[in-house]
């Protein structure tokens, strides 16, 4: 029987982005199949609550008590420590995390989410930038395949590092089931008292980082404030990078008591604030998938997103699409959707509709058969 090893490392210790895509995908491959053996990796600590909990009696957890980032460093300086040694043997080895160990034998497989360091270079982490600038083409080279988050990102693999069309696949991710509309009152009001949204809001949602255009948000923000609305701007999202320039914009634009940023707020929470939304925006300039869009529709909320890279493949008509540097075109996006009642009743309608079209386990499906097969 083959012998699968992937690496959880992400899925252990990051609360967004890649960490919830490969719990959701892992946890979904462990309600798929429950015989083939498979051995999750982990380097470092676990620090995700519930992320090993609830697997079959065929996935098995091997844990490594060096952290992470040292062996990137020396994978990155290279150091052969192989992923045989780390998790012992195996036909495939399959890592969602861009990045693929050196390996004596077996055959391997990568998720590349999105090429972003070098589609929007300036708004990458120069540290990260030149990292995944070298990992990442090694990584397509030593795989045997390649998982693409979307349509756009398998196109931006071939044009940009020239890897073959035969070898990459596009694997779609889906909102959590979690994701819906809440009708509890109860819970609306506990989640609103909490976080104290005292005033209606328009909602973003992503880690603090150039790539999310956020000061283009606020600018059309603004314009509708100058306009009357009453509504707040509520930022849900960690920390990034360069974003010091974020803040310093609210300064500038006299809005410190309309923006708030939430910072990380745990998954259990964010069905409640998508639906208390009176709509949900999401100008960024780049995506290889765009999760958070998909979760408002699931939810939803009406919502906008920018016309670029993968998003209108993940919301198809059931948002307003605009381009991203167009702050006109921003701000008038967000009064459509704040006014127009026939608009949001639509929208309403085909969100959850357009959400339910995405899968975990079709997703999960789909890799296990990738994967066995490569094995063969």
């Amino acid at each position: 029987m083959s012998r699968v090893t992937i690496d959880y490392t992400a899925g252990a210790q990051q609360g967004a982005g890649i960490g919830r895509y490969t719990r959701e995908l892992v946890q979904a491959l462990g309600r798929l199949d429950t015989t083939t053996p498979y051995t999750l990796l982990v380097r470092g600590d676990i620090r995700v609550a519930g992320s090993v909990d609830g697997f079959p009696a065929n996935f098995h957890l091997r844990r490594i008590p060096i952290a992470n980032r040292t062996f990137l460093r020396l994978w990155r300086a290279g150091v052969p420590l192989a992923g045989e040694w780390l998790a012992g043997a195996a036909d495939v080895y399959y890592s969602p995390d861009f990045t693929l160990p050196p390996l004596r034998g077996g055959r391997a497989a990568v998720t590349i989410h999105d090429l972003s360091f070098l589609r929007t270079p300036e708004a990458a982490d120069p540290r990260l930038r030149a990292y995944l600038s070298a990992a990442v083409p090694r990584a397509v080279a030593r795989a045997d395949h390649v998982f693409a988050d979307s349509a756009h990102t398998r196109q931006d693999l071939i044009d940009l590092l020239g890897v073959a069309p035969d070898k990459i696949s596009v694997l779609l991710s889906a909102a959590s089931p979690h994701f819906r509309r809440v009708e509890d009152a109860a819970a609306l009001a506990e989640v609103r008292a909490r976080h104290g949204l005292d005033a209606p809001f328009i909602l973003g949602l992503g880690t603090l980082e150039p790539r999310k255009n956020l000061a283009r948000l606020m600018d059309a923000f603004a314009r509708l404030r100058a306009d009357g609305y009453p509504h707040r701007l509520i930022l849900v999202g960690g920390r990034g990078w360069l974003d010091d320039p974020i803040f310093a914009h609210v300064e500038r634009l006299g809005l410190r008591d309309r923006v708030r940023f939430l910072g990380y707020v745990p998954d259990a929470d964010l069905p409640a604030l998508y639906t208390l939304a009176d709509a949900f925006a999401f100008p960024s300039l780049y995506e290889g998938f765009g999760l958070p869009p998909l979760e408002a529709l699931a939810c939803g909320t009406p919502t906008v997103v920018a016309d670029t890279s993968s998003l209108p493949e993940v919301v198809g008509d059931a948002a307003l699409l605009v381009p991203p540097t167009d702050v006109d075109a921003l701000a008038a996006a967000l009064r459509r959707l704040l006014d127009d009642e026939a608009l949001r009743a639509r929208l309403r309608a085909a969100g959850p509709a357009r959400a339910a079209s995405f899968s975990w386990d079709r997703a999960a499906r789909q890799l296990r058969d990738s994967l066995l097969r490569l094995a063969v």
